[in-house]
């Protein structure tokens, strides 16, 4: 009887994700809560503009799709709804740039702004539910578990802090601080939340309690965020290498450093049974082997990559400064289709069945697909 109380004790407590690779939905910017940037939906045969729609400004952000609804932050403020023809659902006005890419879960959005706040709003109706306030400007992604049937929110801040709310109410559970801004968004594993930082850290962080498991120096920040797989935590850096992170090791496994350039990487690693992908400020797109670091293949985007790859089966989706969006093969990086949008992307796309969604800098939402 004591076993089988302890056993219950423990399933009560254990944390989950509530993200599932589900082909008509893309409820997180880098698709689950472990970030591999990959989906199971099936890509158009042709790259034809099927609407755009015009924000008031700029977008920086990436598109979130969750039940036939298209939500997207603007540098003019708003948050916006489109359904899946490109029209208005409703729009808030946060009355701050977004940069940060929204996540829906159950029907809410939560996207943060450059003031440091986080909404939940609701999906239907464009209504808060609430607001939590970071002492800084939030820049990545919210990313969410489960404890016991209850829902938190993980975000960074450029306070310092990691902050984990919950997801009903908006009320803080924990911060968590480390020593320089956090960027991007941090990676849900099993207890922990791995992320890293422009104080040149990967911080490995217990969801339950907010408390430092592990914190592996990486040399210099990262300025966006990591895939994690199997206790591997893989990330691009602002010096221009790109390591794969032992966790149990607390170090680095392998790094590839470009020899003739030290351009940054900006955009976050896709990362798919043994290719892990990641596009760098040098035009170029790298596919490495995840297990020994060795470059697969490299090719020129023929612009600056600072958007975030998505892989669908065998194939790799990715845009770029120049504003155009390729589909390429992943084992061997041959072109497959590309289109010229002409507005820089800096955002990650959201891949669904059959459509390509993204915002670009001239403050159009675009969707492509086979018309």
């Amino acid at each position: 009887m004591k076993n089988k109380t302890i056993l219950l004790i423990l399933f009560l407590f254990i944390t989950c994700s509530l993200f599932a690779q589900d082909k008509n939905n893309w409820g997180l910017f880098r698709g689950d809560a472990k970030l591999s940037g990959v989906t199971s939906a099936t890509l158009p045969s042709t790259l034809d503009l099927l609407w755009s729609f015009k924000t008031g400004d700029n977008i920086k952000s990436s598109p979130v799709v969750y039940d036939d609804k298209i939500v997207i932050g603007s540098t003019d403020g708003y948050v916006y709804a489109l359904n899946m023809k490109g029209a208005l659902l409703w729009k808030f006005n946060t009355t701050n740039s977004i940069e940060a890419p929204a996540m829906i879960v159950n029907g809410i959005v939560y996207c943060g702004n450059l003031d440091g706040a986080l909404f939940a709003i609701d999906l239907n109706t464009g209504k808060v539910k609430w607001k939590y306030k970071a002492e800084n400007q939030i820049m990545g992604s919210p990313n969410l578990f489960q404890i016991a049937g209850k829902n938190y929110i993980v975000v960074g801040s450029y306070d310092y802090n990691l902050h984990c709310v919950d997801a009903l109410t908006g009320k803080l559970k924990w911060k968590y601080e480390t020593g320089n801004y956090v960027n991007g968004c941090a990676a849900i594993n099993n207890n922990y939340a791995i992320f890293g930082g422009c104080d040149g850290f990967i911080h490995v962080v217990n969801v339950q309690t907010g408390k430092l498991k592990e914190k592996i120096n990486v040399g210099t920040y990262i300025a966006s965020s990591a895939t994690v797989d199997n206790n591997r935590a893989y990330a691009g850096d602002y010096d221009g290498k790109f390591s794969c992170i032992g966790i149990n090791e607390k170090k680095i496994l392998w790094k590839y450093i470009e020899k003739t350039d030290e351009s940054p990487f900006i955009g976050s690693p896709a990362l798919y049974k043994n290719y892990v992908v990641i596009g760098n400020r040098n035009k170029f797109l790298y596919c490495f082997d995840k297990n020994n670091g060795k470059l697969l293949w490299k090719k020129s985007m023929g612009g600056q990559v600072d958007s975030s790859p998505v892989i669908a089966g065998d194939k790799i989706i990715i845009a770029t400064m120049k504003g155009d969006i390729k589909i390429l093969q992943i084992n061997d990086g041959k072109q497959l289709l590309s289109y010229e949008l002409g507005s820089p992307v800096s955002g990650c796309p959201a891949v669904i069945d059959q459509k390509i969604i993204l915002g670009a800098d001239d403050g159009k939402v675009y969707c492509l697909g086979k018309r």
